[in-house]
């Protein structure tokens, strides 16, 4: 299962409070030529910073690399100001960004803030109305109406565009997700310890059955894997190991599970691991699959 996506990086950042050190991780990221900044969503974590303020102050003090929030908590970001956030966040960062976008966990967490506590249908039933109300709001039109269960507009006027195409990436796991993942977004981002490399061929599977039953191709859907690891550690185990064992493993998920963008954890702080992660990994992943593809 290839797709022929070229393979692309990225670094999973951890918003701890600690700024200056979650800014220079940042920078080194950009400038070590990653592709993706990816930062996970958990408002109710009284050790992180907040995900949009943090990505809103790395735009201005980064120059190429691409932002994800890694996966935006929807119960607790309303979609018409999320659009809103994420257009002005694009603009901002010269067309820097895609949106990743996730039904809700830690419900506890959701709930002690004021945000709905959802079953996991209705939560399935929310994000496939938010992702309608982002692209309407995405749309340059005005006086939109849309009356969903969960979300409604009621005469709202889009704008500013987005300074290119924004993606909704999804973060799925259950077969109603992947379904909707497969008919409505742009790129799934499932993550190492949830949805083990076992599991993504079958998870793709139905992705793809749900793209071509709804007439899109498959191949034009993002397949990022956040993947949570260590260079050393105990080998043998995924994604701890040398850098030969990732750059086998890494290859395989590009070539046969079908991923073409790693988002990576490493050991935070973490020392020099970012810097041989992008020396001595990412350009012979890079080589074996432009290779093994021709």
């Amino acid at each position: 299962m290839d797709y022929g996506r070229p393979v692309e990086f990225g670094y999973f950042l951890t918003p701890d409070a600690d700024y200056p050190e979650v800014l220079r991780r940042a920078q080194l990221c950009d400038a070590l030529g990653m592709d993706f900044l990816g930062v996970q969503d958990h408002p109710y974590q009284r050790r992180f910073l907040d995900t949009w303020t943090l990505l809103s102050s790395l735009a201005p003090q980064t120059s190429r690399i691409r932002l994800l929030p890694d996966v935006i908590n929807l119960p607790l970001r309303p979609p018409a100001v999320l659009a809103k956030a994420a257009a002005s966040l694009d603009i901002i960062s010269g067309g820097r960004l895609e949106l990743g976008l996730g039904a809700g966990a830690f419900w506890e967490g959701i709930g002690a803030m004021g945000g709905p506590v959802r079953a996991p249908g209705e939560a399935v039933d929310a994000l496939e109305e938010a992702i309608q109300v982002l692209r309407l709001l995405w749309s340059g039109e005005r006086g939109l109406r849309f009356e969903g269960q969960h979300y409604q507009l009621n005469g709202a006027h889009s704008g500013p565009l987005p300074a290119h195409p924004l993606g909704v990436w999804v973060g799925a796991y259950g077969p109603r997700m992947l379904e909707l993942t497969g008919r409505l977004g742009d790129g799934w981002v499932p993550s190492s310890s949830y949805a083990k490399p076992a599991r993504l061929g079958k998870m793709q599977q139905r992705i793809d059955d749900a793209a071509l039953q709804a007439g899109r191709d498959p191949a034009s859907i993002r397949r990022a894997y956040n993947v949570m690891g260590q260079i050393g550690g105990t080998a043998g185990e995924p994604f701890h190991g040398p850098p030969q064992q990732w750059v086998d493993e890494l290859t395989g998920l590009a070539l046969e599970a079908g991923m073409d963008t790693f988002i990576i954890g490493l050991p935070e702080p973490p020392g020099q691991q970012i810097e041989q992660f992008m020396a001595e990994i990412a350009p012979l992943v890079r080589e074996n699959v432009e290779a093994q593809r021709q």
